[in-house]
């Protein structure tokens, strides 16, 4: 049976009319993309891994919305109402995804539920959107299917561009994740709302209309309601992660920093970085064991890369015949944290006051990258990589291969390079991950020993490499590297 729609009476011109779908097209386009890289972005931070996220959020709302539209069909003889419905529904899950998805991961440790949850219903109601939409835009005015298609698809793309790139340049930033995905649901319930009970209230009932209006407002006012309790939301869930005594939570472009501790006569200063405890106490032994092996040598000239806490920076001024430290790190908040931070400068023991440490704000990629290698009285003694992991955002290209031939450029003759490869752990794919690290670096013509250091949660490790043959120093135990293939960028490894 074929479904011919019958003509609406609206209270505009058919011309405006087929502007003001069109126009609700483009806007639910946006929602429904910001409503997606929320989901990716936000279990990128609290999961790891960006790629794995980012294709399980992708495949499956892909699929849900092929299941959503073939549930429209249903609806069309209510396109009108059903739209109503499906745009509220919509607003209400986009809108309360990221704290539903925070809210799993701090109060059950388990954020992979939740996600894939929200990725189905999500994508369910927005694929049912383009059927009713399209009856929608028919009952205005006939037109052939290839044109309607093209004007409803046109106008889809062109907001999927715009909430994809208002998503990092302006919602992220300016409103952050649980904010910006409250507000995004509460413009995608006006949008829908306003287009049924104004240019199709015709097609509504008087019990009908009353439902719509009843339905949106009760949506706004709870997305209004859970907007203005997100501060306090935000700081439980981070208390149920990190405990009670969270002094200092920041989200800047990059990472999330979360410092804690360090009042007098409570716990010692303790810092995080996207979740991942990075030092706690004096002295840290994270970064004394990552920074001391290498410094078993001439040591005059000293980069590191990342580290912008400073704690590194400080462990390397202990030692003597340290001339200069140069920094490269890309989060300037984290730096100007280290700097004035009581905690913080407690932590790293003034290290940004010294005169010898220079401070770059730069990818450290591109830095090396674009610094031109200088002679051997201007070449690196020391470069010590203290960065997060491979795992994670832009953490495979910060361990490639690629990346460890323009750190060899930087050293001199004698000079040393050590490299934070990971948690220690009885995960097999964490020990191939040290394993791919280890044969990253002697892909590049470096000779490596890698070793480890005890800590909580099994302890960490490292991969010491130089141009000659470097030991392992006293106090660390040494581990067993090769068995893996380099990781490059065109053929990231970690996590095989």
């Amino acid at each position: 049976m074929i479904y011919r729609p019958v003509p609406a009476r609206l209270p505009v011109p058919a011309g405006i009319g087929r502007l003001l779908v069109l126009t609700t097209v483009f806007i639910c386009a946006a929602c429904g993309l910001v409503y997606e890289l929320e989901l990716v972005a936000l279990a990128s931070y609290l999961i790891g891994d960006s790629v794995t996220q980012a294709s399980v959020v992708l495949s499956v709302m892909v699929f849900a919305m092929g299941v959503g539209s073939l549930l429209a069909k249903r609806l069309r003889a209510r396109a009108a109402l059903g739209f109503a419905a499906v745009e509220a529904v919509l607003a209400l899950a986009g809108g309360l995804s990221a704290m539903a998805l925070y809210a799993c991961f701090a109060w059950y440790g388990r954020a992979w539920p939740a996600l894939v949850g929200f990725s189905l219903l999500i994508g369910v109601l927005t694929g049912a959107e383009v059927p009713l939409l399209m009856t929608l835009i028919q009952r205005i005015r006939r037109q052939d299917a290839g044109g309607a298609v093209a004007d409803l698809f046109a106008a889809d793309y062109v907001g999927a561009l715009v909430g994809g790139l208002a998503f990092p340049f302006l919602l992220l930033p300016v409103l952050g994740q649980l904010t910006g995905a409250l507000v995004t649901g509460a413009v995608n319930a006006v949008a829908g709302g306003a287009l049924v009970l104004w240019l199709f209230r015709g097609d509504l009932s008087a019990r009908a209309r009353w439902a719509v209006m009843a339905a949106n407002g009760l949506v706004l006012a709870l997305l209004a309601l859970c907007s203005v309790l997100s501060g306090p939301f935000e700081r439980a869930a981070r208390q149920a992660v990190y405990g009670a005594d969270v002094r200092v939570a920041v989200r800047t472009g990059m990472k999330e920093v979360v410092l804690t501790g360090g009042d007098a006569g409570g716990r010692p200063p303790a810092l995080f970085l996207d979740g991942r405890l990075r030092a706690a106490g004096e002295p840290s032994r994270y970064h004394e064991a990552l920074v001391r092996p290498a410094m078993a040598g001439p040591r005059r000239r000293v980069l590191v890369l990342g580290g912008g806490d400073g704690i590194a920076v400080h462990e390397v001024l202990r030692y003597g015949g340290v001339a200069a430290v140069t920094v490269v790190d890309p989060d300037a908040t984290v730096v100007r944290l280290a700097r004035t931070d009581a905690r913080f400068v407690r932590l790293n023991g003034r290290a940004y006051e010294d005169p010898r440490v220079a401070v770059v704000h730069a990818d450290p990629f591109e830095w090396l990258r674009a610094r031109i290698p200088e002679g051997p009285g201007r070449a690196y003694d020391v470069v010590v990589c203290d960065l997060p992991g491979p795992e994670g955002t832009g953490g495979a290209k910060l361990y490639s291969q690629e990346f460890y031939g323009l750190v060899a450029r930087q050293l001199g003759d004698e000079g040393r390079l050590v490299v934070h490869a990971g948690r220690v752990g009885e995960v097999p794919d964490v020990r191939h991950d040290i394993r791919t690290v280890d044969a990253t670096v002697r892909s590049v013509g470096l000779c490596t020993r890698p070793y480890r250091t005890a800590g909580t949660g099994g302890g960490w490790a490292f991969v010491l490499a130089g141009r000659s043959r470097a030991g392992v120093p006293d106090g660390v135990r040494a581990l067993e590297g090769g068995g893996a293939a380099p990781s490059t960028l065109m053929h990231p490894r970690y996590g095989e």
